[in-house]
Order: C-alpha cells, then structure tokens, then sequence
C-alpha cells in the first residue's frame, strides 16, 4: 500500500499544480478521498458559474413544398382546394446562451442558434422556464442578444479580458449538447486567432480541445475562476461528432457586439477606407521591409478615414493601437470591431521608417439593401453600389456583401465580393440600374458577375 501511495504522489502534486488558479473560496468544497485528504475539483466553480448558463429552445415555422398540381387552378376548383391554402409544419431546435446582465435580464447567444425563430424559451438551472425576446443579431459574427421577460433572482457571469488568454491556458466548456440538458467539458485553449474556417465575417476564434458539440453553441467558455472567455459557436466534425476542434467567440468581439445591440438593436459599423493585403516574402523585399508579417495598403478609397488621415498605397501596417497586426484580418477585425467616430492609432512602415498615424472611422456612406427586393432570387444576399477604388478588379457595378449559406442567392451560385456588373443584358453600375434591369422579381435572371477579375454568366430561375 506504501508503494502504491509513493507512486500516486507525484499525480497529485501535478494536479494540485494545474488547479492552483481556483482561489481558496472556490475551493472550499472540495472533494475528498476516503481518509479525508481533499483533492482539487472544478464542482466549487461550477457551482458558482453554472446558474448563468441556460438553455435556449426556439419554434419556427415552415412552410413545404406544395405538390405542382396545387399550383392547377383546374385542378384545385376540381377538387374544391382553397385558393390560398397553405402547409406549414413547426420545427424545434436547442442551444445555449450566458446571461451576461441578471438585473435587465439580458441573454448572449449565437445568432444561428435563434435564427428565424417565432418564440425563444429559456429554461434555467433551477428549472424555471422564460420567454426571451430578441433584442438584436449581428451575423457577421454570429451574436444574438436575448432579454428575458419577467427575470427575478438571475445569475449573471463575469466577463474576462481575452486577449490575456495564451495556449495552453485550462478552460471549461458549459452548454446543452444535443439537448441532453446541461453539460459540463474541460480542455486547453489549442490556439488563439483563427481564421479563414468560413464560418463568419469576423473571425479571430479561440480554438480548444474542450468536447463541443450541437447545442452548445451559445454556451460559455470559461477560465478556471469561472470568467467568460468566449462563447461557443462551431466545431469541425468530419465524422459527425466531436473530434477535439471547437471554436469560441473571444470576449473581446462579444463584448463590443453586445454593447451595440443593446442600445442600438444593430451593429453600426464603420470604415477605414483601404484594400488591403499581407505582406509576402517578395512584397517585404520590393518595399524594403525588414520583417515578414504585417499588412500591406494596396489602394485608398477617395474621401475615406484613410486619405483623411494620410494614409498612402505601399504603407505596411504593423500595429494598431500598440497591438501587433500579422495579417488582413487582424486589421479587419479591429475597424469591424470600432464604432463609428473612434480613433484608432496605426503604425506603420513608409520607404523603410517607422510613423504613426491617426484615422477616424467614418460612417460608411453606402446603404446595403436585402437581394430579395430585387429579385426572388437573389433573397439571401446583401447588396450595396460598388464605392470607387474599393476593389482593383472592378470599377463600378453592384458588390455582393455577405450570402448567407443555403439562401437562393447562394444556391445560385452568388458569393461574397462578386460584382455584378450586367443583369438581362443590361450593364449595371449601380443598385438603381440593377432595379431598373429586373421588372420582374419572379422571372428568371441573367446575371454577368465580375469575381476576382474573372467575368462569367450565372443563370438563376
């Protein structure tokens, strides 16, 4: 029995080592062994966080496919079938959300996770169920805020500071996977900062080994001391479960997110005015730039935050307000991040010297209008005129901003940052002329899209 405890002790040094962050009034119910020797455990936290989290089920309603015979006027006089009868079947689905605000009730979540809801219900820890209404989504980055109806006696999270997170750091994952009620999973941040997975249009995720699974979107993140880091969205499941890659928004993107949808409903985001892209071996060496990361301005758009400030095609980027910038979307995130009217400091490198330089975000001054209002068609896209030198590849036409993922637009082929540039054979250059060219929302489009410098036809019925 000695040798047995001799070897076990270097175990539970280690994990008395991992756990050392719990502060000693989370640790005051710990677990113990049969001889009474307490060992670290995560239950004194949970306790304390776990009330914060709950668990969100929506009710939308769907309209099917009608058989092509009930679109036979003949057929339905016939048969004595109401001329606007319709079929609709209600569908059910679950996620999870943080509340962030106990006194105002307030509630984040995934946009996705409440998307086309008709009701929201919200079912607590101790049982108690709500009814939560949307207060505002912003899909760029896939954020919902809830507020719930008469909220009493709520627990709210704290929020951490993200951005002092470093791989390898413990974290905790709470949610409600697969509907099963609430779940509890532990793991590492595996990185910081990923992009390019497709999922949204700001990406700077929190990439961990903790178990995430459907349903858990919405759900909280948290460090140790039991802080919202992140909040779960998506993971990478090629086999249809959970391989050990899950993502969360960092605090840092929520937080900003959810301050603009409580009091405006929406995110009003502004604009710096360049096109941009990272810095290459090549580039490096053709600007005289002793350093392989950063980002480099391509073009400035007239009258922009940019040229206001002095920025200039050729300028590397490194930093933005002290912090690093290693590639596009780092300085994409911060200006999506930044409300209108903020200053924002930018380091840059100009013929080799180091500046500094101040810019303003403006207020984009191009309205974006849904594709549905132009063609049926083209539901599902957003779309805007093209501002002058914001793309090398285009001049003019009708940019498409975002697609949302298995919208008409994006089965017909349309993605983000295509142009269209002539609808019936018609040349369009702006929204109005693109209007002008579809008298008919119902009839079948022709399309000529502009896409990285590429011009191609899409027909669309």
């Amino acid at each position: 029995m000695s040798d047995i405890k001799k070897t076990l002790q270097p175990f539970a040094l280690l994990l008395a080592v991992l756990f050392i962050a719990v502060s000693p009034a989370q640790a005051a119910l710990p677990s113990v062994t049969g001889d009474g020797q307490a060992l670290p455990s995560l239950a004194p936290m949970l306790e304390q966080t776990s009330p914060a989290v709950v668990n969100i089920a929506i009710e939308t309603r769907i309209r099917t496919a009608r058989n092509p015979l009930m679109e036979d006027p003949f057929f339905r006089r016939f048969f004595n079938i109401p001329e606007h009868q319709q079929r609709e079947r209600r569908a059910a689905s679950a996620g999870s959300g943080v509340i962030v605000d106990a006194k105002e009730g307030y509630v984040l979540t995934n946009a996705h996770v409440v998307k086309n809801a008709d009701t929201i219900e919200v079912t607590l820890t101790d049982g108690r169920e709500l009814s939560a209404e949307l207060v505002g989504t912003d899909e760029e980055v896939d954020l919902a805020v809830l507020k719930l109806e008469r909220a009493k006696d709520l627990t709210q999270i704290a929020i951490a500071d993200s951005t002092r997170l470093k791989v390898g750091d413990f974290v905790v994952a709470i949610g409600n996977p697969f509907g099963l009620g609430q779940t509890v999973t532990s793991g590492i941040v595996s990185a910081l900062g990923r992009t390019g997975l497709g999922i949204d249009g700001y990406e700077s995720f929190i990439q961990t080994d903790a178990s995430i699974n459907p349903g858990n979107s919405g759900g909280a993140l948290v460090n140790l001391k039991g802080e919202l880091v992140g909040i779960n969205t998506a993971i990478i499941a090629p086999a249809g479960g959970n391989v050990g890659i899950g993502f969360a928004i960092p605090t840092e993107m929520a937080e900003n997110v959810m301050h603009q949808l409580i009091e405006h409903g929406e995110v009003r985001r502004g604009m710096l005015g360049v096109t941009i892209q990272d810095l290459s071996p090549e580039l490096a060496e053709a600007f005289g730039v002793d350093r392989q990361r950063g980002v480099v301005i391509t073009q400035v758009v007239e009258d922009s935050a940019a040229e206001k400030a002095g920025l200039k095609s050729g300028d590397v980027v490194i930093q933005v307000d002290g912090r690093p910038v290693n590639r596009a979307a780092d300085l994409r995130n911060k200006v999506g991040m930044s409300p209108v009217g903020e200053k924002v400091e930018l380091t840059i490198l100009r013929d080799g010297k180091k500046r500094a330089v101040t810019a303003v975000i403006s207020e984009s001054s191009q309205e974006t209008a849904g594709g549905e209002g132009v063609s049926k068609f083209l539901e599902g896209a957003s779309l805007r005129d093209l501002r002058k030198g914001e793309l090398q590849h285009a001049d003019s036409g009708v940019l498409v901003e975002t697609v949302e993922r298995g919208s008409p637009a994006w089965r017909a082929g349309l993605r983000q940052g295509d142009v269209i540039i002539n609808a019936n054979r018609r040349d369009v250059v702006d929204m109005e002329e693109l209007r002008d060219a579809v008298e008919d929302k119902e009839a079948a489009l022709l399309l000529r899209v502009n896409r990285n410098g590429g011009v191609f036809f899409v027909v669309i019925r």
